[in-house]
């Protein structure tokens, strides 16, 4: 082996054992999840069972804007298509919940590569656009009840708890582990990304696009193929949403929301999956605390990204480097 080559076996050494231990504590935090339900009351199961939700609609988010370097601000979108169609399979075709997951996750994937494909050679500002236009036109569709089906801007209400193996997942506790479990699996299929080709090829197509091409990298499909999997998953958590909730409306898929999620990314860290959770914690878990400000949480979060932004461009919790190699 020449100098060069065991200098570099031996920088990658360490990194490889961060990102061990950055796995361990993973994996002991969300141990440590597991007891939320025996410890705190109904009110804060609850909000762990959303902030897992959300946790995979940033993820997912994530995917397309850390990972690919794309600017989607209409990310609401594809939350809302897995949650309207699990809504509506369950109260208007008496589908059990869990049985509508697999559609509500291949409509949102299919969208999303539908969306995907005429804009992605857009870049920056022209995408972001583009991107916006798309989620006003969804929330226009959901408030004039196209179709009949999906209740106009009051939405639909009543939808039923999931069942599974005949055991009715209707309480706090038991919605908690069934999203607690959900989110497990969403953190493993992005760590599988990370060491994956596509998730590689993504990063290399964020880094410099001219430079992949020039490798023989079809830039294209490779962004479709991103758009696609983060639809499928924030699909995947609208039906977590819907069955938590037990209602949808538009107003849960506004442009604000898309606008959020488009901040966690951004405030978190980039392709960093502890920054995308500690954004998730601080934009839908803090102001809990803070109830009765509830109401300002997007001004505080608004002059956040601006300190961030300046004085921490890459985000708090930034990927590491040398992740993912």
């Amino acid at each position: 082996m020449s100098d060069d080559a065991a200098v570099a076996a031996g920088s990658r050494a360490p990194a490889r054992r961060r990102g061990s231990r950055a796995v361990l504590v993973g994996v002991l935090l969300w141990l440590a999840g597991l007891g939320v339900p025996l410890v705190l009351d109904p009110t804060w199961v609850f909000i762990a069972a959303l902030f897992a939700v959300y946790a995979v609609v940033a993820l997912s988010q994530d995917i397309v804007l850390g990972r690919a370097g794309m600017f989607d601000m209409g990310h609401a979108v594809y939350f809302g298509v897995g949650a309207y169609v699990t809504a509506i399979l369950n109260l208007q075709f008496g589908w059990p919940i869990l049985a509508t997951w697999p559609l509500a996750v291949i409509a949102a994937t299919a969208l999303g590569a539908l969306l995907a494909a005429p804009i992605v050679r857009l870049r920056g500002d022209y995408l972001l656009v583009a991107t916006i236009g798309f989620n006003a036109i969804f929330v226009l569709v959901l408030n004039n009840n196209v179709g009949g089906v999906t209740g106009g801007g009051d939405g639909l209400f009543g939808v039923g708890a999931p069942v599974l193996f005949g055991w009715q997942l209707g309480s706090q506790k038991a919605m908690f582990y069934l999203n607690w479990l959900a989110f497990a699996f969403t953190l493993w299929l992005i760590l599988n990304l990370e060491r994956s080709h596509l998730g590689r090829t993504l990063r290399y197509l964020k880094l410099d696009q001219l430079a992949a091409s020039t490798l023989g990298i079809n830039a294209g499909r490779y962004r479709v193929l991103a758009f696609a999997l983060g639809a499928g998953l924030a699909g995947f958590a609208g039906t977590l949403f819907a069955a938590l909730m037990s209602a949808v409306s538009p107003g849960a898929f506004v442009f604000t929301e898309s606008v959020t999620l488009f901040a966690i990314v951004l405030v978190g860290g980039q392709g960093s999956i502890p920054g995308v959770l500690l954004g998730t914690v601080l934009m839908f878990v803090v102001p809990q605390v803070f109830r009765g400000f509830a109401e300002y949480r997007y001004f505080v979060f608004g002059i956040a990204m601006v300190v961030i932004m300046v004085l921490r461009p890459q985000g708090i919790w930034p990927r590491s480097k040398d992740a993912g190699r």
